[in-house]
């Protein structure tokens, strides 16, 4: 007898033990091996300041079941760990620590707030990867990297520059999306429009010296105070007259214009519409095209500046009241109207976005989206599930420039250099702060930093462009140049993560030897295998990356793009600490352990759909693992010392249940090989769960008993448990990892052992079809022995009706597994269906079954048969209806279509039996 395995399975014994292990014996890394195809995978990064939530759960265990996977299959598989600086959320967590200290981020100043943030990330930054080791993630984290290390800061400042130097990289004017809580611009991606209930204000602007008034409509009055023009369509004949003349801005008293142009909706509110080109998109170009006055109105922190005359200081929001009273006064609202519409927020804080002019940094898309959009059209990048093709492709060709300055502290600062020397305007941020001192002195005290809301000053000054201090061509001296205050967008660091994480640009701080290996990785990995993400950051990351790595590699980044569904609620509400309808993936780990919940998650997660979780749903994963522990512990206590699992079946001579077992497996095998070469991880754990619970398990292991000590049937048991154990490994690597090593204590750990080949010779397709049709007579007779109150230790005589020959045979062949399994001591074929009404009855594969039951109830037998009448009725029905329609029958390919007839006979067959039953009932 082999080691035994403990009664009952406990995760909390071996899961920190087997994790430890296998980092200790680097199992995770992967390096240059040209014996070996390479397979690599970058973690989506999460922020530094993440904690696991089931999302990273899901989207984790995905790429981690595919490493396992290829490591086993012989690949050099890789996969690329590492966290992302998260500007925005990072100052938003250590902005409201130090509040709680009393102080604020202006207080401290840019360096000490700084300093600050790094003391957090060092406490607290690793907490999102301390939590992915938990989950079991077998990532190479000798190589983990950080978006903010100096050595990736390097890549982005080259890339900075490279694009610069292309006139790919510009500042403009322009209205962008302003957070006023974060006090930063938002790329369009990072502004979600939400449909809300707001109101469209109806309100009278009086023409010049008339009594007459135009009446525009607006969601946003407060804006009015910006207003330049008023604009109708040039083919409203209703305004043709007022063209040319002026309005008095009602509230400011400002002479503005009339104009005409073709973007105003006739049919939208009035058809006349206020122009406010600094504040909102639409009037921005419309400005442009008439040359309007810009008017900005709002302070950076929402809210309203000089420019708003008496609401100068009032919140936004608090002026628009305060206008609305004020026009109602002056009898200047005509009406209010209930008003759906779309409004952008801020993807961090939730806060409404304000459309705002500022001079901003950005990047130009449309030639970087090229090459991109291409590898997509041609299917050198493909997508899982194909749908999201098209939503990329619809993306990338209404591409916008990318605003990629930050107005926050935290982040990769922008490489722009000022110098205060030649600007007078700059000269006040290189004086000292206070008295006179030498250069030396003057140098070493002086401010040297524009503060964020003066960066205005910075609007007309070129700048130099330069990733370390450069020394100003007009004086010669770098002695006061002033570096840019505001950061690079996120996402401009995260878009370089393919290539950037194995130390490109490759500059030459390292060593020579480093920096040779980190090209030849970097040629050896790149492009990536596959890419797995969440279908909210295509356009954020997965597009970007993509034409970073053409513009930067000259290829791909990866080949393929996994895009897995939504973590929901079981009422399907998206899973969020806001609304209080998490599941903590800690929490299940503690309750159910590691492999329950990632066999859980994998296996309602098909492909591309959103999947909805309830914490009942992960018993079904402790269920499975408990199943697993149990059979595992039945077959090692009934093997012998010599039982091996190493024989060639293929020249051993094989009792049925073994010849189906192997063959099962074996078919098995091909079907998941197909299933993770396809990325239908779902389908993968299904088809592993129906054949070691179902097949394995509930039949095999059953007909073992019966000749647990024979050699051959030990052998069997023990190789199918083998192989099984190296087949679930990606998908609960804790709990096989202690079987196996139970099992084969000298092979080393599973990831490392070969994956399983199929053997051919062993399917046996007609063998597996047989011994299906008598586990549905199976089944059949114990639902006959349920429904009627017998004991299942009680044996019955069975009965069996049917013209088909090859059923019969193979009834006869079986017989003897047949009546063990449904615990039956007397089995005959009738010529014709029994005349007694005192037997239980059913239809399945082909046969009529009869088991005589004393004091049967004819009316609940009648009633039972009735009901399946019906519904066999209502299944030919809907496959009528499939196969009557024109369109499904030119569309569907030819095998499915013969498929469905078939299956269309067969139920046709049931039926006529049943009804033969019920007739002879009568």
């Amino acid at each position: 007898m082999k080691e035994p395995l403990a009664t009952k399975y406990s995760f909390k014994d071996i899961e920190e033990k087997h994790y430890r292990s296998w980092e200790e014996n680097s199992l995770f890394h992967a390096g240059i091996d040209s014996r070996k195809t390479p397979f690599s995978i970058v973690i989506p990064p999460p922020n530094v300041t993440g904690i696991l939530h089931m999302g990273h759960a899901l989207n984790n265990t995905i790429q981690d079941i595919l490493i396992r996977y290829k490591k086993m299959n012989g690949f050099e598989a890789l996969w690329m760990p590492g966290t992302d600086h998260a500007g925005i959320a990072t100052q938003n967590v250590v902005e409201r620590k130090i509040a709680r200290e009393g102080t604020s981020r202006q207080k401290l100043g840019r360096e000490k707030f700084l300093e600050r943030v790094w003391e957090w990330k060092q406490e607290y930054g690793s907490t999102i990867i301390r939590q992915l080791r938990s989950l079991g993630c077998a990532c190479d984290w000798q190589r983990t990297r950080f978006t903010m290390d100096e050595e990736y800061s390097d890549a982005v400042l080259e890339v900075f520059v490279r694009l610069y130097e292309k006139k790919l990289i510009y500042r403009g004017n322009y209205i962008i999306n302003w957070c006023p809580r974060c006090q930063t611009a938002l790329a369009d991606e990072e502004a979600p429009h939400k449909d809300v209930d707001g109101f469209l204000y109806h309100i009278k602007y009086p023409l010049k010296d008339s009594p007459e008034y135009v009446v525009v409509a607006t969601t946003r009055p407060e804006t009015m105070l910006g207003d330049t023009a008023v604009a109708v369509n040039p083919r409203d004949g209703r305004y043709q007259h007022l063209l040319g003349r002026t309005v008095l801005l009602p509230l400011m008293e400002r002479e503005i214009p009339i104009i005409e142009d073709d973007f105003v909706d006739p049919e939208f509110g009035t058809g006349a519409v206020k122009v406010t080109p600094a504040h909102d998109p639409n009037d921005y170009a419309m400005g442009r095209r008439h040359n309007l006055q810009f008017i900005n109105i709002l302070h950076p922190d929402g809210r309203c500046n000089e420019n708003a005359g008496d609401y100068a200081g009032s919140d936004r929001f608090e002026a628009r009241e305060a206008i609305l009273e004020d026009l109602k006064e002056r009898r200047l609202l005509l009406k209010i109207e209930p008003h759906k519409h779309a409004v952008g927020h801020c993807y961090r804080c939730h806060t409404v976005i304000e459309p705002y002019l500022s001079k901003q940094w950005f990047v130009k898309m449309k030639p970087l989206s090229i090459p991109a959009k291409k590898a997509v059209e041609e299917g050198t990048i493909k997508f899982y599930p194909e749908r999201w093709t098209k939503v990329y492709l619809n993306w990338m060709e209404n591409i916008q420039d990318w605003c990629i300055s930050r107005q926050i502290w935290w982040g990769h600062r922008i490489p722009a250099w000022y110098c205060g020397q030649c600007n007078p305007q700059l000269k006040v941020y290189i004086e000292p702060k206070g008295g006179r001192v030498d250069k030396d002195e003057k140098i070493s005290l002086a401010r040297f930093d524009i503060p964020l809301d003066e960066i205005t000053v910075l609007a007309d000054i070129e700048p130099i462009i330069s990733k370390t201090k450069p020394c100003c061509p007009h004086c010669e001296s770098g002695d006061y140049m002033i570096q840019d205050p505001q950061v690079l967008d996120t996402w401009f660091s995260s878009w370089l993560w393919p290539f950037a994480t194995f130390g490109w640009p490759f500059n030459q701080k390292t060593e020579d030897r480093k920096q040779k290996t980190a090209e030849d990785e970097l040629n050896y990995f790149y492009p990536t295998s596959v890419l797995v993400t969440a279908p909210e950051i295509i356009f954020f990351w997965v597009a970007r990356m993509i034409m970073a790595g053409f513009e930067f590699m000259g290829d791909v980044p990866f080949r393929d793009v996994y895009i897995h569904g939504t973590v929901r609620d079981d009422t399907g509400k998206k899973m969020s600490k806001s609304l209080g309808n998490s599941i903590d993936p800690l929490d299940v780990i503690a309750e159910y352990g590691t492999d329950a919940l990632r066999f859980s998650l994998i296996s309602i997660a098909a492909m591309g759909q959103d999947v909805f979780l309830s914490k009942e749903k992960f018993e079904f994963g402790r269920n499975f693992c408990n199943k697993l522990w149990n059979a595992s512990r039945f077959i090692l206590m009934n093997m012998d010392d010599k039982t091996v699992s190493g024989v060639d079946f293929k020249k051993e001579k094989l009792a049925l249940a073994e010849a189906w077992i192997l063959s099962r497996f074996n078919s098995t095998l091909k079907n998941l090989n197909k299933a993770l070469e396809t990325y239908r991880l779902n389908e993968a754990a299904g088809v592993l769960y129906e054949f070691f619970w179902h097949q394995f398990c509930d039949w095999y292991i059953e007909l073992a008993k019966l000749n647990i000590g024979e050699s051959n049937t030990q052998a069997v048991l023990l190789s199918v448990l083998e192989r099984s154990v190296l087949l679930l490994h990606p998908f609960a690597p804790f709990i096989t990892e202690e079987i196996w090593q139970k099992v084969t204590p000298q092979a080393g750990p599973v990831m490392t052992q070969p994956w399983p080949q199929v053997e051919e010779c062993l399917i046996d397709e007609k063998l597996e079809l047989d011994m299906q049709r008598v586990i549905d007579v199976c089944v059949a007779v114990r639902n006959m022995r349920s429904e009627n109150n017998i004991k299942p230790k009680e044996k019955k005589v069975l009965q069996i009706f049917t013209e088909d020959k090859a059923a019969r045979e193979t009834l006869s062949v079986y017989a003897e597994y047949l009546k063990r399994l449904a615990n039956i001591s007397e089995l005959t074929f009738c010529e014709e269906v029994p005349k007694k009404t005192s037997c239980a009855s059913s239809v399945v594969a082909g046969c009529q079954l009869f088991m005589p039951v004393e004091g049967l109830d004819v009316g609940c037998e009648k009633e039972k048969i009735a009901q399946q009448v019906s519904q066999l009725r209502r299944h030919i029905s809907r496959k009528d209806s499939l196969l009557s329609n024109e369109n499904y029958l030119k569309k569907a390919p030819p095998e499915v279509v013969e498929k469905e007839k078939q299956s269309r006979r067969q139920l046709q067959e049931e039926l006529e039996k049943l009804e033969a039953i019920n007739n002879a009932l009568k």
